[in-house]
């Protein structure tokens, strides 16, 4: 068969250019299989919320990534290959709770976060400080200076704002609920206006 042969491109542009249901049944095959060798370093999805459309990816110990979009999703997923592991695949499924809990932090029915979260992106102070933001209640702001001495060096405002700078898990550790000392928002990994959205937010509630 001649590909050149114009009855012959006729037949194949008469074919469907993809089958979507196949595709997803392959993708579907393709998870499974992958979940249960045990080959699947990283799952991830994405989520619209009102500050915007998050990436959220996951090892088996639990959430280790959530990006906005201002991050640049596709460079955040290379970033993870070369960190943790090459093997990540589009699979929602083991996101689905994660997912669920955004959807009612967003819609005002959740104020506390309840995932298993993997910790390997954020180490030393900066992993000391995370852990604080949690003890920040929700409708509540600490600044970068209260936060450093509740995290044991009163003198590493700076390295405070490295660490929620740097927080590989936003909206679920919030530090969007540091603010600077006069009361002002002050910078956040996910743009100001997504910082605003969030503290917004929780004062509403």
């Amino acid at each position: 068969m001649n590909a050149s042969d114009p009855e012959t491109r006729r037949l194949f542009a008469a074919l469907p250019s993809e089958d979507n249901n196949v595709l997803t049944r392959l993708e579907a095959r393709l998870v499974a299989q992958a979940e249960e060798e045990g080959i699947l370093d990283i799952a991830y999805r994405t989520v619209d919320t009102p500050a915007g459309n998050l990436l959220l990816a996951a090892t088996e110990q639990g959430l280790v990534k959530v990006a906005y979009a201002v991050q640049d999703h596709t460079a955040v997923l290379q970033k993870l290959a070369e960190t943790i592991g090459p093997r990540i695949l589009h699979a929602p499924a083991r996101l689905d709770e994660a997912s669920r809990q955004i959807d009612e932090y967003f819609a005002g029915r959740r104020r506390r976060f309840d995932l298993p979260l993997d910790w390997r992106l954020s180490k030393g102070f900066r992993r000391d400080v995370l852990s604080h933001l949690g003890q920040i209640g929700y409708g509540h702001t600490e600044s970068y200076a209260e936060v450093a001495v509740a995290s044991g060096s009163p003198r590493a405002v700076r390295a405070v704002g490295t660490a929620c700078a740097t927080n590989p898990l936003p909206v679920v550790v919030p530090c969007h609920r540091v603010v600077r000392s006069d009361g002002s928002a002050g910078q956040y990994v996910g743009g100001v206006d997504a910082k605003h959205i969030l503290l917004t937010l929780e004062t509403a509630a």
